[in-house]
């Protein structure tokens, strides 16, 4: 790996140990074995560097998520328990990741590159989710649906990762989740 490679993959490390906000140069120079000035050379600048690692980041993020949707189920499991039980073995098991996630959602505000990533990577994440609840594929798919079955499974999936990340001694288990889940489907409001 070159300097270059190895900044980034510093950067990268330094988001998920420290967090974007907590790190500094000297942080990536430290895990990247490289030196303050490839910062500037490579990147210009330590936010476009940090900026690089959390659109990378993304990415890992999006492979962990489709690895932990698209796994296999336990044998005379619930599809929807496996389904939930492998998010929240992904949440458990990449933890920093997960919660650089979040921390992109933050940054993004300030951040027009960044926001523009995130919001296009919510879009492919509807897309996706509302694909592998219907079993249709993604080209096949309507924006109606994707607008809704697609955005309400990344409103339950941000969710169950906040109550997670934030509680994980108390979150839901898989279990909880899909009987809350059909418990709202069979409930009807009420007349006024």
């Amino acid at each position: 790996m070159g300097h270059k490679e190895d900044l980034l993959a510093g950067a990268k490390r330094s988001l998920y140990e420290k967090g974007y906000a907590r790190t500094k140069a000297r942080d990536i120079v430290a895990f990247s074995g490289t030196n303050l000035g490839s910062i500037g050379y490579h990147y210009g600048s330590t936010e476009a560097l940090m900026t690089t690692a959390m659109l990378s980041a993304m990415e890992d993020w999006g492979e962990a998520v489709f690895v932990a949707l698209t796994g296999p189920g336990e044998a005379d499991e619930d599809p929807m328990v496996g389904f939930w039980r492998r998010i929240i073995g992904s949440i458990t098991e990449h933890r920093p990741l997960w919660l650089a996630s979040v921390e992109v959602m933050i940054q993004a505000e300030h951040n027009p590159q960044l926001r523009a990533q995130l919001a296009d990577g919510i879009q492919q994440g509807r897309r996706g989710m509302a694909a592998l609840l219907t079993g249709t594929p993604e080209d096949q798919l309507s924006d109606e649906i994707v607008r809704t079955v697609g955005s309400m499974q990344m409103a339950l999936m941000s969710g169950v990762l906040t109550q997670w990340l934030a509680d994980p001694a108390t979150a839901p288990a898989p279990e909880e989740i899909v009987a809350g889940i059909r418990a709202l489907t069979r409930s009807t409001p009420s007349s006024a």
